[in-house]
């Protein structure tokens, strides 16, 4: 049961980042964040969980979708770029891309015919990370090592050195924070079924996260 409730909050986290990710949040999505049950636990996820909230309290929906739209669209190009082939190459549509499209053809994903962006779209990358909760940990960390623990780093290195970013810093370190886990989670999955440390949050279980596939 322990396992089963650790891989729920995980894929939880994921569609939560995605959602952070793709659009900026609702006024709904903020009041959740903002009365999330944290632990005072002094652990990195613990203490992100605290800040996001936080964040989420001292920041107005009309401030974040302004934060947004600087960050993520921007007048040509926002001051973040939340492609994989961009971080990887320095250039979009590139073979990263390619590399992406090739094992979600081979695990059996179909592109949405309402997503606009490409399928590495870190929010994009989480929705998949979060739809193979049921597939062997093997397969997870397959796609996670190949697509997101490759440049995830450079992303969030990317927002917190964004001149507009304010409630996306909080974001950043819970982003950091959960990729890090999972990276030390699948080495360490051979050994021990054990977490590496709990994630601590009591009630992101049906969430008002909506992703948009």
């Amino acid at each position: 049961m322990e396992i089963e409730q650790e891989q729920s909050l995980r894929t939880d986290i994921y569609l939560l980042i995605a959602s952070l990710v793709r659009q900026e949040p609702s006024e709904e999505l903020l009041t959740w964040l903002s009365e999330l049950e944290t632990s005072s636990s002094q652990d990195l996820m613990s203490i992100a969980w605290v800040d996001l909230k936080q964040a989420a309290r001292t920041h107005a929906v009309e401030q974040v979708t302004e934060e947004y739209q600087n960050l993520f669209i921007g007048i040509g190009r926002g001051e973040v770029v939340p492609f994989a082939s961009w971080h990887l190459t320095g250039s979009l549509m590139e073979k990263p891309l390619a590399l992406i499209r090739q094992d979600l053809s081979t695990l059996g994903f179909e592109r949405s015919e309402t997503t606009k962006e490409p399928e590495d779209h870190i929010a994009a990358l989480c929705e998949v990370m979060a739809m193979l909760h049921d597939q062997p940990q093997t397969v997870q960390r397959d796609f996670f090592n190949a697509h997101v623990a490759t440049w995830y780093a450079k992303l969030i290195e990317q927002i917190e050195s964004a001149k507009s970013a304010q409630f996306y810093l909080a974001v950043a370190r819970l982003m950091k924070a959960f990729f890090d886990y999972e990276q030390v989670s699948f080495v360490q999955a051979p050994v021990s079924t054990k977490p590496v440390n709990k994630i601590e949050v009591k009630n992101i279980v049906d969430s008002e996260v909506n992703p948009s596939h």
